[in-house]
Formats: C-alpha cells, sequence, structure tokens
C-alpha cells in the first residue's frame, strides 16, 4: 500500500484547502501541528494530544528558511520526508501539508509579522533572526490550514509564547495549547538536532536536563533565585557544555523578570537555558512553582 493511501498527502495549496472543505463538511474539528520535518517521538506526542482535542489532524512538513540565519545548519538540516509520513500514519495522523518555499513566500513578498519585546529577550538576543521566521511561517501556515486547535511543544517555550501572543493579537479563532516537553531516559529534551550530537556528546548531554532539574528543585525548595542559577551555570560547564548563552528565571506567561531572590509563594515561573555542545546547540525549560 503506498503511502498516500495511508495518509494525505498534501503538496499544494489547493490540495488542503480540498481537503479542509472536506472536513467541514464532514463537521470535523481540525488539530494542526507544524513540524519542520525530521521527526521524533516528541513530535508524535503533540499530534496524539491534537487528537485529544479534534476530530481530524494535519501536520506541515516544511523547512522554513526564514528561521535561519546564514551561518546556521539550513542546508543540512535532516529532511526525511518518507520516514516522517510514515511516523505520521503510526499515531492516526490524518494529512500532511507538504508545501514548497513558494507556496508560502510568493515572489515579491513584502509582508512580515513579528511579536515585540517577546521576540528580543533570550533566544532572540542571541538568534535574532529567529522569531521572525518562526511567526511569518506560522502565521501563513495557520492561514492556509485553517485549524481550530494548534499544538506546539513546551520544550521551545518561549516560541510557544509568542505564537500565543501573535494568534491573540491577530484575532485568529484558533485554540493554541503546549505540550509537555518528551524526553529521552536520561532527560535530555528530544530534539531533531540531537542527531548531530557525537556519541560522547551525547552521553555528557543529559547531564545539560540534570543541571536545570537541580536548580528547579532548588528553587521550590527556596533557595534564592541567583544562587540557583550560578549553581546550574557551574554544572552545565562542568558536564562540557560551552558557551552558556543563558540560564534564567522567568514569569511563566509574560517571560517578564522574577529578580533575583527566592520565588514568591505561588508564581508561575520558568526556568530556561541555551547552551552548546560542541557545533549543536540545545535548549530547555521548566516549570517552577513553590
Amino acid at each position: 500500500m503506498t503511502i498516500e493511501k495511508k495518509i494525505a498527502v498534501l503538496k499544494t495549496p489547493q490540495a488542503l484547502r480540498d481537503w479542509h472543505l472536506q472536513q467541514i463538511r464532514d463537521g470535523k474539528r481540525i488539530g494542526f501541528v507544524p513540524t519542520m520535518g525530521a521527526l521524533h517521538d516528541g513530535h508524535l506526542s503533540l499530534v496524539q494530544k491534537a487528537k485529544d482535542h479534534s476530530d481530524s489532524v494535519i501536520a506541515s512538513i516544511f523547512v522554513n528558511p526564514t528561521q535561519f540565519a546564514p551561518d546556521e545548519d539550513f542546508d543540512s538540516y535532516p529532511r526525511t520526508l518518507d520516514d516522517d509520513l510514515e511516523k505520521l500514519v503510526s499515531v492516526g495522523c490524518a494529512a500532511a501539508y507538504c508545501p514548497v518555499a513558494n507556496d508560502l513566500y510568493p515572489e515579491g513578498n513584502a509582508t512580515k509579522v513579528y511579536v515585540e519585546e517577546l521576540s528580543s529577550i533570550l533566544e532572540g538576543e542571541h538568534r535574532p533572526h529567529f522569531f521572525g521566521g518562526v511567526t511569518n511561517i506560522v502565521s501563513r501556515l495557520f492561514i492556509h490550514v485553517a485549524p481550530d486547535v494548534a499544538v506546539f511543544g513546551e520544550k521551545d517555550y518561549q516560541q510557544l509564547q509568542i505564537i500565543k501572543r501573535m494568534t491573540k493579537d491577530l484575532g485568529m479563532p484558533i485554540e493554541v495549547i503546549g505540550a509537555e516537553t518528551i524526553r529521552e531516559t536520561d532527560g535530555l529534551a528530544m530534539s531533531s538536532r540531537n542527531q548531530y550530537l557525537s556519541p560522547d556528546e551525547r552521553k555528557k548531554a543529559g547531564n545539560f536536563a540534570k543541571a536545570l532539574r537541580d536548580a528547579a528543585t532548588a528553587i521550590e525548595a527556596g533557595k534564592s533565585i541567583s544562587k540557583a542559577i550560578k549553581q546550574a551555570e557551574k554544572d552545565i560547564a562542568k558536564a562540557g557544555l560551552g558557551p552558556i548563552n543563558y540560564v534564567a528565571v522567568r514569569d511563566a506567561e509574560t517571560l517578564e523578570e522574577l529578580g533575583t531572590d527566592t520565588l514568591k509563594q505561588g508564581v508561575s515561573a520558568r526556568i530556561l537555558t541555551a547552551a552548546w555542545m560542541g557545533k549543536t546547540r540545545l535548549i530547555d525549560n521548566l516549570p517552577l512553582k513553590r
């Protein structure tokens, strides 16, 4: 049986519109999971989460060029379409939208969507191009797919908050849901870029997650934010990672700074970090609440 008989592979906007119209005629609520392919269990968990909130789930597979700076890994980013489609079939995904760049960025494109403030901190300080690329592609995919609900992983927590803000600001009738980070057995957050790690780097990388987990536990137990962050930075460096871009504790919704003292009781916060392991940049975050 060909893959097209197992899942609707939609390669053009018109094919997508035809599929969408049929879902509406059938009275189905549409769930959406945007991806750049190279799918792993973390992505598949997003599809399963979307199934919990909809009747028919569609995933997109598109390596978005506007998320990459000239010196980043756009050309080498893994592209595994056939394997990705089989994985989507395995979790009951109904359709896959696989457009080409011109479908999303037509010739002469002059329109940009950007979320102020949220896009310029943390990740935005170190990858200033990145969130502009995210909001431009997600806003276009939202218009093309017109889902009722969209699911994004909490591993990219700042991205999730930016997309929620964008969706609200633009009045898009889409429910944006965050899904818990899926981790390897040693705690490392699943990521398509983990495959860039050498065997030795991969062995050490589990300590990146442990350093963050230890810091979160200390803050929840009443240790000051500043001391917990300093210890996390030492632990991350000891694990063989560096440079460390940031370790920060922020408000869980606004990502505003919460100071350096003990976290106040009842405040929902997030500890976030980014660091390099060799040539691979790792990010992670965990929820905090005392």
